[in-house]
């Protein structure tokens, strides 16, 4: 049987996607109200990118089921690329939930979440690569710490949205829509922080 496989480089290889998935949902929200078509490129994107890390996801889990001896506790690696997945399906639901709802004007409050959203996966993606040596402990808990202020600045854009949204918004579908996608958006970093979290279990149960 297997001894540690190669889940660090599925582990890298995920949080790839992740990063990607950012990228394509902030030019998204970026370009929004261009075009109808600009939308559906980015949501086909952002769809592809989902498959392709639910594919690793899934390689990762049978890879677990099969190796003897594995790097770090086996819970953890299962939560660790559960919860990666996670960030993606949030960004897909965005993705999606703009096109379905035909939201095409946002207030730039929604950039900037999407902004902070691509921060948090960034760093994900930082914390994750440096989880096959020990000796980077320390830098891996900084930049955990990092993605929690950054969910906390999210949520504080997202409220200040909000307020302004039920101030200046009379039609109430629009309040309705734009309400859930500033909540979806800030759930991004939700699942960031949730990622941050299993990591730093991760490093306190094994430096």
């Amino acid at each position: 049987m297997p001894t540690e496989g190669k889940f660090f480089e599925l582990f890298n290889a995920h949080a790839e996607q992740i990063v990607a998935g950012a990228v394509e949902l902030e030019a998204l929200l970026a370009k929004l109200g261009n075009t109808v078509q600009t939308a559906d490129d980015h949501v086909k994107l952002i769809d592809s990118i989902e498959k392709r890390a639910d594919q690793i996801t899934h390689e990762t889990v049978t890879l677990l089921h099969r190796t003897f001896i594995t790097p770090f506790d086996r819970d953890s690696i299962h939560q660790l690329i559960s919860n990666m997945d996670d960030i993606l399906d949030m960004i897909q639901d965005v993705a999606e939930s703009l096109v379905l709802y035909d939201i095409r004007k946002i207030a730039p409050e929604a950039r900037k979440l999407a902004e902070i959203c691509l921060s948090c996966c960034e760093r994900v993606k930082i914390v994750v690569s440096l989880l096959h040596n020990m000796e980077h402990a320390q830098t891996i808990l900084k930049v955990c710490r990092e993605i929690d202020e950054l969910e906390n600045d999210a949520d504080h854009v997202m409220r200040a949205a909000i307020s302004r949204l039920f101030r200046e918004e009379t039609e109430v579908r629009e309040i309705i829509k734009l309400q859930m996608l500033y909540e979806l958006l800030e759930s991004v970093t939700d699942r960031c922080n949730d990622v941050a979290n299993i990591t730093e279990g991760i490093v306190l149960e094994n430096s």
